[in-house]
């Protein structure tokens, strides 16, 4: 299964450089993500061997990894709620990455893979699955990992499913020669069912061109685009994917203080000598 691994903290530092707000957390730009090729066994496989029955509600995967410990308090091991529906869909357990098995840094000897959902989910190390006919609970999903914001509830809003981000592979900065067509590549992706099309602005979103596709969409879509500048200067380059629900990246990520799952759409500064 090709599928894409993301920190929900992606994009993070935007907050405060593109919005002017201030949040908690690695300041990511939108290198917290990368795609693989995973092989293993179907979570669903297993827990029917093991016996689930119709009144399962929630699974609680723990990893072997040492307790986390924050401010003198033992929180124990990573651990976070996963629906049984989420569970039964597509989840795997993973032992191989690209082919070969699964690096210690990724979480060998097995791992879960949760497609579309924040990183924290695809618990790395894996050692015990607990299965509950109740709901379940862990600092994971109550202390970590939600929204909390002026816009969500007091008790915060659980983090699930990720949204949809877009990337230029450009260097932040980067220099370009004005007298010659340039190809703009870049990824997108989404945790709604994919990326149907991008856009691409290279006036600042003033006016938008649809993007060249190369490939399938395999945990993002990768795409191109033909740009001659029409004069030395700055400029800012934009890109929005509009995925398989019709719904297109946003200009402004409502605010969170966690900095959590920041999915406007970037301006990337380049300069043209």
């Amino acid at each position: 299964m090709t599928a894409r691994i993301e920190c929900a903290g992606n994009g993070r530092s935007f907050f405060t450089s593109q919005q002017g707000q201030s949040v908690t957390g690695t300041a990511w730009r939108l290198g917290a993500v990368g795609v693989a090729r995973w092989r293993g066994v179907r979570l669903a496989t297993v827990l029917a061997r093991a016996g689930l029955t119709g009144a399962a509600v929630d699974l609680l995967p723990q990893g072997l990894d040492p307790d986390y410990v924050t401010g003198g308090v033992n929180l124990g091991p990573v651990r976070r709620p996963l629906p049984v529906a989420k569970a039964l869909e597509d989840v795997l357990l993973a032992y191989e990455m690209n082919g070969e098995p699964l690096p210690p840094d990724h979480g060998f000897p097995v791992r879960l893979v949760v497609p579309d959902w924040i990183g924290v989910a695809s618990i790395k190390w894996l050692g015990r699955i607990e299965v509950s006919a109740t709901p379940l609970s862990s600092p994971w999903s109550t202390q970590y990992y939600r929204l909390w914001g002026p816009t969500y509830p007091p008790e915060g809003e659980l983090l699930t499913r990720q949204n949809t981000k877009s990337a230029f592979e450009l260097a932040w900065g980067a220099t370009l020669p004005g007298d010659r067509e340039h190809v703009l590549t870049g990824r997108s992706w989404s945790g709604h069912g994919g990326v149907r099309r991008v856009e691409v602005s290279t006036d600042g979103g003033r006016t938008w061109r649809t993007a060249t596709p190369h490939g399938p969409d395999r945990g993002w879509r990768r795409w191109s685009l033909r740009w001659r500048p029409p004069a030395p200067g700055t400029y800012t380059l934009r890109a929005r994917a509009i995925d398989r629900t019709g719904a297109r990246q946003p200009d402004v990520e409502p605010y969170n203080t966690q900095g959590y799952l920041f999915g406007a759409v970037v301006g990337h500064p380049v300069t043209v000598v």
